[in-house]
């Protein structure tokens, strides 16, 4: 979670509201009173072990673990079980860097909403997962099953499926955009209150997919038109070899 935002979810907070931390076990939300993830309360607080010594994350949430052993609740988030609170219980409810990760962040997004009378959810940026240079060979980080857009000012989320073809360099960014992005444009966020409009947008035909990632790729022009001219060209070479070897092997198997 962005440090900044943190900052404004805590002076928000009263001293009695109730918080809800969904999916905070890699980094937990420390003023959340309660926090729902698959994994155990023993084994909480991965980023912080992984890079303790190279670079910190500070923790976010506050310093004091409101939280406790009790109220650290195991369970499949995406589970078709109502989550344990009653609707609107909840004063506001934490999901950072989780719905990228799961199968059906729909089925958390109804659950955040019924539970909860407000709440912040925080993603990757479209920009920063279309983005080639955290993993070697693809886009974005491998473990990330959706590309999601957050527009604040229509109060919606829409989750698109990560389609393998982004890993294609014409359907990505390359690593120079982003080791040239601001903090605040590697993720998106929206601070909802009472309610939220999610839908998944789902494409099935390869060139609907296609052109979904070449739209957004083009947006930012990372590719020089003579970078692409060459592309086409070098596919239009492939093809009409692939065609005469193609022939020739037809030719030789007709026999003289």
């Amino acid at each position: 979670m962005l440090q900044r935002n943190s900052a404004a979810i805590m002076q928000a907070l009263k001293p009695d509201d109730v918080v809800l931390d969904i999916g905070g076990w890699a980094h937990p939300f420390n003023r959340a009173n309660y926090v729902l993830d698959l994994a155990p309360y023993e084994t909480r607080g991965f980023y912080n072990r992984t890079f303790a010594k190279n670079n910190p994350i500070p923790p976010i949430g506050g310093t004091v673990e409101m939280f406790t052993p009790d109220t650290w609740i195991v369970r499949d988030i995406c589970a078709k079980e109502p989550y344990p609170f009653k609707d609107k219980e909840l004063d506001f409810v934490v999901c950072s860097h989780t719905l990228e990760d799961i199968r059906d962040p729909l089925w958390v997004c109804s659950e955040m909403i019924r539970i909860g009378k407000a709440g912040y959810i925080e993603v990757p940026s479209r920009l920063w997962e279309t983005c080639r240079g955290l993993e070697r060979g693809i886009a974005g980080l491998s473990h990330h099953r959706w590309l999601i857009d957050i527009d604040a000012g229509s109060n919606s989320i829409r989750f698109l499926q990560k389609f393998h073809r982004i890993h294609n360099w014409r359907n990505s960014l390359p690593k120079s955009v982003l080791q040239n992005l601001r903090e605040e444009e590697t993720a998106q966020w929206l601070f909802w209150n009472g309610s939220f409009e999610f839908r998944e947008d789902v494409i099935y035909g390869e060139e609907e997919q296609l052109r979904e990632m070449e739209r957004f790729v083009k947006q930012h022009r990372p590719y020089s038109q003579l970078l692409l001219d060459a592309e086409s060209g070098l596919m239009r070479a492939l093809s009409l070899s692939r065609r005469a070897l193609n022939k020739g092997r037809r030719l030789l198997r007709a026999g003289p």
